[in-house]
């Protein structure tokens, strides 16, 4: 059994290892079953300007990490946006 500290670093390393990033801060796990799903944001530099040769800029993005039960990766992707971080509640 596998908890919540253990996939989190799971997680953060395997996005330092595979992506080239600056900083990694996972943002929600949820357990589904007998597998993990991660949201990450992920600091990199803009490809586009990098493509120029123009001055790096930092731009965030968001990866889900999906890890079976003895925390294996089985699957990741880059999300065009995560709705819980730009959400506002109304009051």
């Amino acid at each position: 059994m596998s908890n919540i500290i253990e996939v989190k670093k799971n997680v953060v390393s395997f996005l330092k290892e595979n992506i080239n990033c600056y900083d990694v801060t996972v943002i929600k796990i949820e357990k589904i079953q007998e597998s993990w799903n991660a949201i990450a944001e992920v600091y990199e530099d803009d490809s586009f300007l990098k493509s120029m040769n123009l001055p790096p800029k930092q731009i965030r993005l968001f990866y889900m990490v999906k890890m079976d039960d003895k925390l294996e990766i089985t699957a990741f992707e880059r999300l065009n946006s995560f709705e819980g971080m730009d959400s506002t509640s109304q009051q």
